[in-house]
């Protein structure tokens, strides 16, 4: 007796016909080949919801009572590193032991990875810029520092401390105090002293040996007037210089009205030639007792030099009047008015005329008039 599923299906309906449905499932066990059995399914499971059945292998596995071994490992496969973590629990996998091969150590607690978790890769180093490679122990020391991210715009990358400025002949010119700028600011620092303030400094017949750095890097604005734009002082991209020493003790002031003119004009030459921005005395009176430098960028180009270089100033008489000259006449006698002869010759004249009987005065009188006339005999 044999049974077609499709046409029993087609046939028959599964309302109401257990007794049918379970003398199918006991035909379909008791066939000899289990595995055609399973390529159908039960005549009930119309929405195959019903279990799975067990492998063959199962059931002969019950039987037997054995354990299936793997196979061994080939020969040419490529051996498991030890410190591969496993795919769950990030473990290393322990490898399977094959027939005539020793199990493989357990890992030491010693070992580097025991055990441990993996650590965190350290983040990849910031390649160094073009100006930074340019910048060597040979032009300036300028040690670079971490980025700056300040409130607002302020801060910048590829920030140094510049703290001296090596000379073509190896000697340093220290910068007091040092100052934080950007890598391309501290280079056109580097490059001003080393090429255009040397030479000036010979001519004066001495060395540079420091630069006074009046304010580099500070996060603020224009001036330090709340509100305004921000500073180019802010962005590490600017210097302000207020003198510059030389090795015999001499200060060149570069807003000092009483150094030379033709060294302030020089000094005004080399900074116009070299920064986009240069503000001293003129400009406004914030820079009237230092330069402003900067390395700005603006639209075409466009550059400001803005320093007057006054003339100096006029010397103003002394307070006290001068030492009176050995030469000069006593005070008393150059006080004195002297009057006119030919008015004082009138005077007497006339005053003979009016008294005649003058000469006949007591002796009381001719003492007063001989006390009288040597006098008028000195002054003719």
């Amino acid at each position: 007796m044999s049974f077609s599923l499709p046409a029993f299906r087609r046939k028959w309906s599964c309302r109401g016909y257990m007794s049918v449905g379970a003398a199918m499932v006991t035909v379909t066990l008791g066939l000899a080949d289990r595995a055609e059995a399973r390529k159908y399914g039960s005549p009930l499971d119309i929405f195959g919801i019903a279990a799975p059945r067990p492998h063959a292998t199962v059931h002969s596995a019950k039987i037997s009572g054995k354990v299936p071994l793997p196979r061994s490992r080939p020969e040419e496969a490529p051996k498991a590193s030890d410190d591969a973590p496993a795919e769950t629990g990030g473990k290393p996998s322990a490898e399977m032991p094959s027939p005539g091969k020793p199990a493989p150590d357990k890992p030491s607690a010693d070992k580097p990875g025991a055990n441990k978790p993996a650590e965190a890769a350290p983040p990849p180093e910031k390649q160094a810029s073009a100006c930074r490679l340019a910048l060597t122990e040979e032009i300036a020391i300028a040690p670079s520092i971490p980025d700056i991210r300040g409130p607002g715009a302020c801060g910048g990358e590829d920030l140094v401390r510049l703290e001296a400025i090596v000379l073509p002949d190896k000697r340093k010119v220290a910068v007091k105090p040092a100052a934080i700028l950007r890598c391309t600011m501290a280079s056109a620092i580097a490059d001003w002293v080393r090429k255009d303030v040397v030479p000036l400094a010979a001519s004066l017949g001495s060395t540079i040996s420091d630069l006074d750095n009046f304010d580099s890097f500070e996060c603020r604005g224009r001036n330090r007037v709340v509100g305004a734009m921000l500073s180019e002082h802010g962005k590490a991209n600017a210097i302000d210089v207020r003198a510059i020493k030389l090795a015999n003790g001499q200060s060149i002031g570069l807003t000092d009205r009483t150094m030379p003119r033709e060294v302030r004009e020089r000094v005004l030459h080399s900074v116009c030639s070299r920064f986009s921005t240069v503000l001293g005395p003129g400009s406004d009176w914030y820079h009237e007792d230092h330069i402003h430098l900067d390395l700005a960028q603006r639209r075409n180009d466009y550059r400001i030099c803005q320093w007057n270089v006054w003339d100096p100033l006029p010397q103003v008489a002394p307070l006290l009047p001068a030492e009176r000259p050995e030469e000069a006449p006593p005070r008393e006698v150059a006080a004195k008015p002297e009057a006119k002869p030919e008015t004082k010759q009138g005077v007497d004249d006339e005053a003979a005329e009016k008294s005649p009987a003058s000469a006949r005065k007591p002796a009381a009188d001719g003492n007063k008039t001989q006390a009288h006339k040597p006098a008028t005999k000195k002054r003719r």
